[in-house]
């Protein structure tokens, strides 16, 4: 990975899912604007603050998708993810390992 990249994999598929009530939503239906969550894979060596493991969110559609041996990644500048989801925050031990 080069300077600001992050190579992340999605942890939702494309296609049908499930609401929260069970229903199930077909890969056609509109849906408004959301983010996703993705896993690290790899990052660029300016990457200051998301590490191979965290869980970040990002927008699907500001996405480069590559595959490499058969599995789809996301490509993405560092400056393009709006959270982050990490275990290793420094602080007080009542924080929610979210930031943004």
């Amino acid at each position: 990975m080069l300077h600001d990249r992050v190579l992340v994999r999605s942890e939702t598929p494309e296609g049908e899912r499930r609401s929260g009530g069970g229903i199930l939503i077909p890969a056609t239906a509109a849906v408004g604007r959301r983010l996703a969550w993705a896993e690290v894979v790899a990052v660029g060596q300016n990457v200051r603050t998301v590490e191979v493991g965290d869980r970040v969110l990002y927008d699907p559609e500001d996405r480069a998708e590559v595959e490499v041996r058969a599995v789809a990644y996301v490509l993405m500048r560092e400056r393009d993810l709006h959270a982050v989801a990490s275990e290793r925050l420094e602080g007080s031990k009542d924080s929610t390992g979210l930031y943004l």
